[in-house]
């Protein structure tokens, strides 16, 4: 059966393990690309990550974009949004479908 994690650093995460889900707290980056990769190699098929921690993993989630697990999903962490979540789901849309079908209404 699949799991789901999360992970960023500890004020973000800490909420989502009252809903029943794997969390993993990091504090360096060296740390979070590790436990990245652990993680996708584990039984887990959705790993949620902060945006913060998005912008520095990018080169370590870019190997797992291709694959059909996990899903790595960027997520706002206690600092805010800052919009890279919507930029990645956008990004992933467009090669899926070959097109932008995400519309702004401004």
């Amino acid at each position: 059966m699949y799991k789901v994690a999360v992970l960023g650093d500890r004020d973000s995460i800490y909420g989502f393990a009252a809903l029943g889900l794997d969390t993993y707290p990091v504090n360096e980056v060296e740390e979070a690309a590790r436990r990245l990769k652990s993680l996708a190699e584990g039984p887990y098929a959705v790993i949620y990550i902060t945006e913060a921690l998005q912008a520095k993993l990018e080169t370590e989630i870019d190997r797992y974009r291709t694959e059909k697990l996990p899903a790595i999903i960027p997520i706002p962490g206690v600092s805010g949004n800052t919009g890279r979540g919507m930029l990645s789901v956008k990004k992933s849309v467009e090669q899926a479908v070959g097109s932008d079908i995400i519309f702004n209404n401004n």
